[in-house]
């Protein structure tokens, strides 16, 4: 079994709506991706012969799915009043509605599936939120 990691990052605010403590308020972070990759054969031929794919294009594949994360506030749908989501919005703030709670562990299992629907065999997805926290999602 081959496996190839990938990271990215990206930075955006979000906040814990019903969490007790100073996560409820919005505050920033920056997010580290980092994708593990699997296959049990290589390319055989052409340009990427040896490789799972080449790096290069699996960084821009990712940072294009990443991208859509990057300067925006991440809020859990439903979380902010429906005034205050139009208003934010109105003064030209990125606002990404969720269908989770925005946590790293729900980030894990979120991107986790979003590269998995774009063909590729994920091992896992680690997600930190510090740098030294990070939580990981992987089927078995």
């Amino acid at each position: 079994m081959y496996q190839v990691t990938v990271e990215q990052c990206f930075d955006s605010a979000h906040f814990l709506s019903g969490y007790q403590g100073k996560c409820s308020n919005i505050h920033g972070h920056r997010w580290r991706v980092i994708v593990l990759l699997e296959t049990e054969q290589l390319c055989e031929e052409g340009k990427n012969r040896g490789m799972l794919e080449d790096f290069s294009v699996l960084k821009e594949r990712f940072r294009e799915l990443f991208e859509a994360y990057d300067h925006t506030l991440l809020a859990e749908r439903g979380s902010l009043k429906e005034t205050t989501l139009s208003l934010l919005k109105e003064e030209g703030f990125s606002v990404k509605e969720l269908a989770f709670r925005p946590t790293a562990e729900n980030f894990a299992r979120h991107f986790y599936e979003m590269i998995a629907e774009k063909g590729y065999r994920v091992a896992k997805v680690t997600v930190y939120e510090t740098p030294n926290n990070c939580a990981s999602y992987y089927e078995s």
